[in-house]
């Protein structure tokens, strides 16, 4: 067993490697570039995927250190972070398919990202 201090870091190595590698695409894709074009997608997409496997283990792996007791039903604040997690990990497709939408995402990711961490710091909704 890991402590719950263990599955917060993963949780937030989770976090820096989808926001870097959305980052990387958004900004590759605002200046033009194609998905074919770049030599680091590979990197980009293993980096998301890892990322995103991360915040999940370790946002699970702190609820069940938390108290979080197996089969009880989630509270609202959880559903919003996963509903938040999805789309962090849907949105990394975005930039190449609607170019005109990476700029935005300067704004609108760090909103969700704080969301995310309001959620989890006073867990409203309960």
């Amino acid at each position: 067993m890991f402590s719950r201090e263990f599955y917060e870091i993963l949780h937030i190595i989770g976090i820096a490697l989808m926001f870097v590698a959305i980052g990387g695409v958004a900004v590759h894709a605002a200046n033009g570039g194609r998905k074919g074009e770049s030599s680091t997608r590979k990197l980009v997409s293993i980096g998301h995927g890892i990322g995103a496997l991360l915040v999940l283990v370790g946002g699970f792996g702190m609820l069940a250190r938390i108290g979080m007791q197996h089969g009880a039903g989630f509270p609202t604040w959880l559903w919003i972070k996963i509903a938040i997690w999805l789309v962090l990990s849907a949105v990394v497709l975005i930039p190449y398919r609607k170019p005109a939408l990476a700029r935005p995402f300067f704004i609108l990711l760090p909103l969700l990202a704080g969301v995310a961490v309001y959620m989890a710091l006073y867990k409203p909704l309960v």
